[in-house]
């Protein structure tokens, strides 16, 4: 009987541990997961730590140009091709052959020079014949005027001869013609081309024999978009570059405006015209044409990013002094825009010279007036940051 609740009283001894055991390590594990008590208002603080909503925000790192001024000149720039002042193709108007050139390839030729003859030994025989029919026309109407003078002939004699003085005219000035379209000449001053015929061919009528150029001064054909058809005014000065020669650029000036606008591309044809005296430049040649409008002497420009864009209403973050001593802040000024040019964009509205506007940074500033730190970037000194602006004493 003793060793049975001698035994009981062992379990429950044990039992009693094992629950004093787990009640402590609940409330060990409550003490060490409890929230840290707040801190009290009242408590030290370091001189550099914020005093809760007190505290003062942190300036936001940024880079920053100053604005500056600059010539700017509103232009357009178009491809287009050289073409010459004039130009022809020497086509025969009828058949024949060859008898003689008159002309080398590439050789300076001038107005009324014969260049090409085919063969005319017909049609300067019927100019023979002509001629001497005209003869013997022309004596037997004077003949017919002195016997009807006389009265030894009717008036109706007369008339007839000077019928026939008036046929013989006209069948001479008809061999004359004949022949004439048998000798090509030149319609204009200019330089020959390369001819593709050789004397003792046979050309049909409208046969290629060789193109004639005028380069002394040449035109250049562009196109713009239609926007600037109210803008362009005969006399206009153009630059004209060539990728043919890199090392040269022309003046070219406005000479017609097509007064159609072309329907598939919605452009004007432009066509100016260029001094050509050293004969450099070449019908055909691929030129690289910018049209000037109006310009600037003293435009305002400030760096492409520093244009924040927002629904219409581009603005700029201008850096200035702020209300403490040494402070810089962000300031918002909405900017109106003009034109652009080699990453700058001009600033019509909104700023002044030398005013200093924020890079690089602004989608770390949150609101307007947040304090700012300019960062200084090392640059070669042809392109250093402009100086931050000095705070306010």
């Amino acid at each position: 009987m003793y060793t049975v609740w001698g035994s009981m009283a062992i379990r429950a001894s044990n039992l009693i541990v094992v629950v004093l055991g787990l009640a402590g390590a609940g409330t060990a594990a409550w003490w060490l997961q409890r929230p840290a008590p707040a801190a009290s208002v009242s408590a030290p603080q370091g001189p550099n730590k914020p005093k809760g909503k007190d505290a003062a925000p942190q300036p936001v790192s940024v880079e920053v140009a100053q604005v500056r001024s600059m010539a700017l000149s509103d232009e357009a720039q178009a491809v287009g091709s050289l073409r010459s002042r004039r130009s022809v193709v020497l086509r025969p108007e009828v058949s024949g052959r060859v008898t003689q050139l008159h002309f080398s390839d590439g050789a300076r030729v001038r107005k009324g020079q014969v260049l090409v003859q085919l063969d005319d030994q017909l049609p300067r025989a019927q100019v023979q014949q002509a001629q001497a029919e005209l003869s013997i026309a022309r004596a037997n109407h004077q003949r017919n005027r002195e016997l009807v003078a006389q009265g030894f002939v009717s008036q109706r004699s007369l008339d007839e001869s000077a019928a026939g003085l008036q046929v013989a005219q006209a069948r001479l000035s008809l061999a004359e013609a004949t022949a004439a379209r048998l000798r090509l000449v030149a319609p204009f001053d200019g330089i020959a081309g390369i001819r593709t015929v050789h004397v003792g061919d046979y050309l049909k009528d409208g046969a290629d024999i060789v193109n004639l150029e005028d380069i002394d001064s040449v035109f250049v054909d562009f196109r713009l978009p239609e926007r600037y058809q109210g803008r362009l005014r005969v006399g206009q000065v153009a630059k004209v570059e060539l990728d043919a020669l890199p090392d040269e650029a022309y003046q070219a000036q406005v000479r017609a405006i097509d007064p159609q606008i072309d329907a598939n591309g919605r452009s004007v044809l432009v066509r100016a015209s260029i001094d050509n005296q050293r004969l450099q430049l070449r019908p055909g040649m691929f030129t690289r044409v910018t049209l000037q409008f109006d310009g600037r002497a003293d435009a305002l420009v400030v760096p492409e990013e520093a244009i924040v864009p927002q629904a219409g209403s581009p603005y700029v973050l201008t850096v200035q002094p702020g209300a403490t001593q040494g402070s810089l802040v962000a300031r918002r000024v909405p900017v109106r825009l003009g034109l652009r040019t080699q990453g700058l964009v001009e600033v019509q509205d909104g700023l002044a010279r030398n005013d200093t506007v924020v890079t690089a940074g602004q989608q770390r500033v949150q609101r307007d007036g947040a304090p700012v730190r300019v960062v200084e970037l090392p640059r070669p000194e042809a392109d250093a940051a402009p100086a931050a602006p000095k705070a306010a004493d």
